[in-house]
């Protein structure tokens, strides 16, 4: 993304996006999207406004979470809004991935969305301790699915 921070360790971070140099412009909640890969996990970190404005960042984080060949999360705990855009992002990743794209903690407004558009039924949607490590390949401590929108699941009503 724009500007290329990466976190030591072995993994990346990449953060980019309105806002993402800490400046509120006053226009909304500022909006960010990081990239974290883990020996396991690649993972998106989304928050503020998911919207068009943000194309080339989702664009480019969908690419380097797809080329880590790893299983696909997205952290969407501090999404405030998500238009059209971001739910094209997560449909292209959906269809893309080789296995289930996670997404974790999503607030009811993006909850909303993925049912309504029925993206959800693509995703793997989860509630989660925000504590986890990217680097544990057990299966997901605390998890519980959401009502809807779990890819090979039912709808238990």
């Amino acid at each position: 993304m724009r500007d290329g921070n990466h976190s030591a360790g072995g993994g990346s971070g990449v953060s980019s996006g309105p806002g993402s140099d800490g400046a509120d412009n006053g226009t909304g909640d500022p909006a960010s999207v990081h990239v974290i890969i883990g020996s396991s996990r690649a993972r998106i970190v989304l928050s503020g406004e998911i919207d068009a404005d943000l194309g080339v960042d989702l664009q480019e984080a969908s690419a380097a979470a797809e080329e880590s060949g790893l299983q696909v999360e997205i952290d969407a705990h501090h999404v405030t809004f998500m238009d059209s855009s971001g739910v094209a992002f997560l449909a292209r990743l959906a269809s893309r991935a080789a296995r289930p794209v996670r997404v974790l903690r999503a607030p009811p407004t993006v909850r909303f969305l993925l049912e309504v558009t029925r993206i959800g039924e693509l995703l793997e949607i989860v509630d989660v301790d925000p504590g986890i490590d990217l680097d544990d390949d057990t299966s997901v401590p605390g998890s519980a699915p959401a009502p809807a929108g779990r890819r090979g699941g039912h709808e238990d009503g």
